[in-house]
This record gives structure tokens, sequence and C-alpha cells, in this order.
């Protein structure tokens, strides 16, 4: 994936949407895909159509969506690709450089996540901190291409705090309980194991899964500020005494839709746009 590769793809959907620039992102985790689809004025356009690598797992549908929210133009990846598929990194992270490339200065970056943390339940929206990368692996590794950003980006702020204080408002505003929480990545594709879960637990870990912290690397990259939002889909092995599933996943994702896109509505007019 190269410079010019993700720009093509940006102008693609600048072309395509009749929105020649954005200023939020969104990418929808497992389940969450629907979302985009009800906005209102909603243009669909095909990932495949712009280069974008197409998902493979259920849940994720492959589509960019752009949408007027609030007088803001929101450019949403309906869907993700994983490392654990086979795609390389600098694959699993074209969709985000893109979205960075058609405007977007601010990027939620949602997900489906195993609950580690005492007190979260599914059907939690928790706010990320911070991230732990257990993969080892990293977006950024090989030749830097400065046009994306530094060779050694700073990472002590990928989440910012004033974008979190947003998010605890808007949850106040829908009625929902703000929790927050450092996140886990881990390869998958099978669930961690007990012994996993204890070791992320002690790392300070609230949640688990199998994305996003390439993403949020990769925007933080671009100088690109990062939301992270986990939506606690199933207690993590160990912790619950229920074998995991994805059908838990999607189902709880399911459930939990409406309170979702309630607080999405509201969150984004509060997203700051300078």
């Amino acid at each position: 994936m190269t410079y010019e590769a993700v720009e093509t793809a940006a102008r693609g959907i600048a072309e395509r949407t009749g929105r020649p620039s954005h200023d939020i992102g969104l990418v929808l985790g497992s389940g969450l895909s629907g979302f985009a689809n009800d906005l209102p004025g909603a243009v669909v356009v095909d990932a495949a159509q712009l280069g974008l690598p197409q998902p493979k797992v259920t849940g994720h549908a492959g589509t960019v969506v752009s949408a007027e929210v609030a007088g803001r133009n929101l450019l949403t990846s309906a869907g993700r690709v994983h490392t654990y598929e086979g795609w390389d990194l600098d694959e699993v992270v074209f969709g985000v450089r893109t979205l960075a490339l058609a405007g977007c200065k601010t990027v939620i970056l949602t997900n489906a996540a195993g609950g580690v943390g005492d007190g979260l339940v599914p059907g939690d929206l928790v706010a990320i901190t911070d991230h732990l990368n257990l993969v080892g692996r990293n977006p950024l590794v090989g030749t830097n291409d400065e046009r994306f950003g530094p060779r050694f980006p700073d990472l002590s702020t990928v989440y910012p705090q004033h974008l979190r204080d947003v998010v605890a408002e808007s949850a106040a505003e829908v009625g929902s309980d703000y929790k927050e929480g450092i996140y886990a990545w881990l390869l998958g594709p099978s669930y961690e194991t007990p012994a996993e879960v204890q070791m992320v637990r002690s790392m300070g870990a609230s949640m688990v899964g199998m994305s996003t912290v390439p993403e949020a690397i990769a925007l933080a990259h671009m100088g690109v500020a990062v939301i992270g939002i986990s939506l606690v889909t199933n207690l993590a092995a160990g912790i619950s005494s229920e074998p995991l599933s994805h059908a838990e996943v999607t189902e709880i994702a399911g459930q939990a839709k409406g309170r979702f896109t309630a607080m999405l509505m509201d969150l984004i007019p509060r997203i700051p746009l300078d």
C-alpha cells in the first residue's frame, strides 16, 4: 500500500460522494455496520471500487458511506479487515489512512470486545484510554513515507483526554453509563485462553479484542486524533463460564444498536473540528 494508492482511494471517495472533503471518520466494528446505511442522505460506495481490501468476516459490510450529520461530513467505513484474515498490516490500515487523506481530522474507532475489567458487562460501551499491542507487529514497520508521518511518532496521546470528555458528555446525554479502560490487542481468530485473559488483566487491560490498535497507530502517525469505543459483547474466557462464539458477539451488538446509535448521533456534533 503506497501513499499514491491511498490518495487515489480518497480521490475516488470525493468523486463518488460529491463531497470534496470530510470532517470526521468512523470505523464500525462487528455487527455495527448497519448504522451508516440509516443516515439521511447516505451515499454508499463499495470499498472494492476504491481499491480497498474486502472484509471476510460476518458482520462487516465492506462499504464506505458518506453522510452529513449536524452539518458535519461523516465518512464511515462499514466494517474492517483484520490481521487474522491474512491481510498484511499495510492493508489492514489502508481504510483508516484513506479516511485521513479524505480530510478526517478525528476518527472514531469502534469494536466488539471481550470484557476483562471488573464491573464490565455485555452491552457496555467503553471509551478507550490507551492500548496494549500484544501481537508484536506494527503497521509502521518498513520504509517510512514522510508524507504519512514521521519515522518515530509519539503515541502518548493517541486517545486524547479532551475527546474522551466529549464521549462522557454524550453518554450522560443519552442516559448511558460512562466507562473507560485500556484495550489489549491479540491476534485471533481464536478467542483468548483463560490464562491469556489473566495476563492482560494483570497488565491493566479492561477489554480484549482483535482489531483497532494497528488502525490507531496508523492514524496517530498521520496526526489524526482517535476516539476509541469498545462495545463489550461478552465476558472473556475464565470470567464467563459460557463458551465464546461470534454469534454471541453479533447478537449483543444488535441489541446494543439503539444505544450505540443514540450516543454516536449525539457525539458527532460535539467533536471539535479545529
